[in-house]
């Protein structure tokens, strides 16, 4: 129906033009017939200086040989996903993921497509994560098992597990929920044990795109397309040591899949390379979700997942060890003390019952920052209260609902007066709920559960306006 359109071909021109991506169209001779504005900024490139040229008569450095949109002119397959590295028109080097594709008719190949991605400030960003997490070097920052604090039963269990661990040059892999000191039982494990001389190598899967993750851990070697540097990949640069493969969960499949293969076999082979390289090194794995979730959710493969886990580490949550909380804030303060330059004597009481009362979705971390913002505020030489503190920090969650502190009812006597405690709750509830439905009494009924009657009876009751 759209082909039948007599404007068919503007619509079409329109779109291709107010695409993010570059598009470029060559027909069965390789020469370019269409060239959007994306792919000019790509390249650098005025799109009128482009058309009726082949990619080899407009860009120095690409033969017409290794050119995606001559091969896939030439093979008639489909090119997906390929990382290409050139320099554009200003010398200025260009990093770009590309998807190319031959277009048929009548059994022949008359013409190609090509999607490009700007992948350049990415792969500028990401590089730049890499070093400042230390891939390029050792990290300076060494942890060990002395860094880590808990009387606490299960956290006992971990440690006592982990430093096993270090003898061994098994693979790891780590279960906690953020927040919990993943990379500190890693570091642990690496700079207490047999590889400790050795490169140890941390990255984040998640802060890297899929499409680049594969190069820098196995490394590049030049191919048969555009661009292909040699490169040595992490795998390579940690030989002999520890890489730590931080939220692998958020890894793709395929991904998976070839780092099962160099878990079992101990080869890797660099991206656009033919040969493999033998390499020896212990690979530390950790996952912030549940890996019997994620496998059933398809995100995480379960033969990946067995042969990761040969030695399994669950840390426990903050709010399941509440006992080590003051111990933790003990070695905070004494930490910050030296950074900020203060004398913080410690804590009071009663803030440090709220403290245990807390359930801590962030964990250690969570409760490190805490620590850190209240000394901030606090003089040189005062002991941490109430007024150094966020508010918000004090909140009792149960069952979906909160208080603040000072909010409890007490009765002349000096006692918690329950029942008007409770008729705060509701009154707030039901406040909050018509509020939010702009005192629609029926969708608030429904909302809440209860008849229009009952609630207007309470809406009555609590002398709600």
């Amino acid at each position: 129906m759209f082909n039948n359109l007599p404007y068919a071909e503007k619509i079409l021109e329109c779109l291709l033009e107010n695409l993010d991506e570059g598009i470029q169209i060559v027909d069965y001779n390789g020469k370019t017939i269409y060239y959007n504005k994306s792919m000019g900024k790509i390249e650098g490139i005025d799109p009128e200086e482009v058309l009726g040229k082949k990619v080899s008569e407009y860009l120095e450095d690409v033969k017409e040989d290794s050119s995606t949109l001559m091969n896939a002119l030439k093979n008639g397959k489909k090119i997906v996903d390929l990382i290409q590295n050139y320099n554009n028109e200003y010398k200025k080097k260009v990093t770009s993921i590309n998807t190319t594709v031959p277009v048929k008719l009548n059994g022949k190949n008359i013409a190609a497509i090509e999607i490009a991605k700007d992948m350049t400030s990415l792969k500028e960003l990401t590089e730049c994560i890499c070093k400042l997490q230390g891939t390029d070097t050792k990290v300076k920052r060494n942890y060990n098992f002395s860094d880590i604090y808990g009387s606490n039963p299960a956290i006992r269990s971990s440690i006592e597990k982990a430093k096993k661990a270090s003898m061994s040059n098994s693979s790891v892999l780590i279960y906690a929920e953020t927040g919990c000191g993943k990379e500190v039982f890693a570091q642990s494990i690496h700079y207490n044990g047999l590889r400790k001389d050795k490169p140890f190598i941390p990255i984040n899967c998640a802060a890297i795109p899929a499409a680049l993750l594969e190069g820098m851990l196995f490394g590049t070697e030049k191919g048969s397309f555009t661009g292909a540097e040699n490169k040595k990949g992490l795998f390579e640069e940690a030989n002999h040591g520890t890489i730590l493969l931080d939220e692998v969960n958020s890894m793709e499949p395929y991904l998976q899949s070839k780092l099962l293969r160099v878990l079992q076999d101990g080869y890797i082979r660099p991206v656009g390379g033919s040969k493999s390289i033998e390499i020896d090194v212990r690979i530390i794995a950790t996952l912030n979700e549940d890996p019997e979730k994620l496998i059933e959710s398809g995100k995480l493969r379960k033969d990946f997942y067995y042969r990761l886990s040969v030695i399994r580490l669950n840390i426990p949550p903050l709010r399941e060890r509440k006992e080590d909380i003051p111990k933790l804030i003990q070695g905070f303060i004494k930490n910050y003390n030296n950074i900020l330059g203060k004398n913080i004597q410690g804590i009071g009481e009663e803030v440090m019952e709220q403290l245990l009362e807390y359930n801590w979705p962030g964990n250690i971390r969570e409760l490190k920052n805490v620590i850190e913002s209240a000394m901030n505020m606090a003089d040189r030489d005062s002991v941490l209260n109430y007024k150094h503190f966020e508010t918000g920090i004090f909140k009792r969650y149960s069952n979906g609902t909160c208080r603040e502190i000072g909010e409890l009812q007490i009765n002349e006597n000096g006692n918690f007066d329950l029942e008007k405690y409770m008729d705060n709750i509701e009154k707030e509830i039901i406040k909050k709920t018509l509020e939010k439905n702009s005192f629609n009494i029926s969708k608030t009924s429904r909302q809440l559960n209860v008849s229009r009657q009952s609630l207007q009876y309470k809406i009555r009751k609590h002398n709600i306006k």
